[in-house]
């Protein structure tokens, strides 16, 4: 009797939980869905929606960049609108948002997308550099919920994705104007999913692994600038360790009509994610390890910043980064002197 009733009392339970995911789920087909960058898994994403037949809005800083995506949306049959904003700019994103509201009338997705990179020795950054991130991936993502969650609760629902990085869980080294800035997106996201579910209000936090976007050209390295160019490069086009960018998407995408707190997209990162919170010190000690196998500082010209584009090797681009390099293609990313969208996705 004792067993009958709780077999009763699970199925009860997955009923209920079914019928809870049911009615939870979010429909995007007519939905207004604003995302923060133009190339990259900003593009990626805008679409993967747009195929679920949502009207996107694309925010980016270059206005050619803006029109690239634009007419590749179109051709995809796409609802699409372009504004051209500096996240980072409280009073451009003020605008931007009342563009949005008197040109759509409402917003019910929002992605928090657009990033910038730094790669190289911590001896070579700069304290521009880390306020550059912070603005991009920290203060950026604010001022868009600031502007727009208001919108949200007057609706009584809506959509916040924000894409952070398995570097805004652990600190990876050579990256740490990018570490810093994502830890604090990472907390950011955290902290306002629980203030904003009172008003219907679904906040996501999506930490990618490595993703195949061909970010890796607009990315910025210091110090040994080729050779920190090449081994970001190998390890960001190699299937063992990325994830191609189009399925990434489709990923997030679903984690947004679901709902869903928190996305670790790879199983890499989902391990070294694991290991830090069962045993950190052991890895502090391989990431330690890791580092002596990283290029070390250089002379005075690794304080300069190139993009990827301007530290090619033999090794980068040749045709163990081929995978990395049809993704920048395919993703509108070509050489600029503006690296919006994070390499990692």
């Amino acid at each position: 009797m004792n067993q009958s009733r709780g077999t009763t009392a699970l199925w009860l339970a997955a009923g209920g939980y079914a019928t809870w995911r049911i009615l939870t789920r979010f429909r995007l087909r007519g939905a207004s869905v604003v995302i923060s960058g133009s190339r990259g898994l900003g593009l990626e994403l805008a679409r993967e929606f747009g195929a679920r037949h949502a009207r996107i809005t694309l925010l980016a800083r270059d206005e050619a960049e803006l029109a690239a995506a634009r007419n590749d949306l179109l051709e995809r049959g796409v609802d699409v609108l372009t504004y051209a904003c500096d996240i980072g700019d409280p009073e451009q994103v003020r605008q931007a948002v009342r563009w949005i509201r008197e040109t759509s009338g409402v917003v019910d997705v929002l992605v928090n997308n657009a990033g910038v990179i730094q790669v190289g020795p911590v001896e070579h950054m700069t304290q521009a550099d880390f306020e550059e991130a912070m603005a991009v991936h920290a203060w950026g993502p604010l001022y868009l919920v600031r502007e727009i969650a208001p919108l949200m609760k007057a609706q009584g629902r809506g959509r916040i994705v924000n894409i952070s990085s398995i570097g805004g869980l652990v600190a990876v080294p050579h990256l740490l104007p990018y570490v810093m800035s994502k830890f604090a997106l990472t907390g950011l996201s955290d902290g306002l999913r629980a203030e904003l579910a009172r008003y219907g209000i679904r906040v996501t936090t999506i930490c990618p692994g490595l993703m195949r976007t061909g970010s890796h050209v607009n990315a910025y390295f210091k110090g040994q600038q080729r050779k920190e160019f090449a081994w970001f490069s190998l390890a960001g086009s190699s299937p063992l360790l990325s994830m191609s960018s189009r399925r990434a998407a489709r990923r997030i995408v679903r984690a947004c009509v679901r709902g869903e707190a928190r996305v670790i997209t790879t199983s890499q990162a989902r391990l070294l994610f694991l290991m830090n919170a069962l045993a950190p010190g052991a890895t502090a000690a391989a990431l330690r390890i890791a580092t002596r196998f990283l290029p070390g500082p250089s002379a005075a010209d690794g304080d300069e910043r190139r993009p990827g584009w301007a530290s090619q090797s033999t090794l980068a681009p040749s045709f163990l980064t081929r995978l990395a390099d049809r993704a920048s293609v395919r993703n509108n990313e070509f050489p600029t002197a503006v690296a919006e969208e994070s390499p990692t996705r």
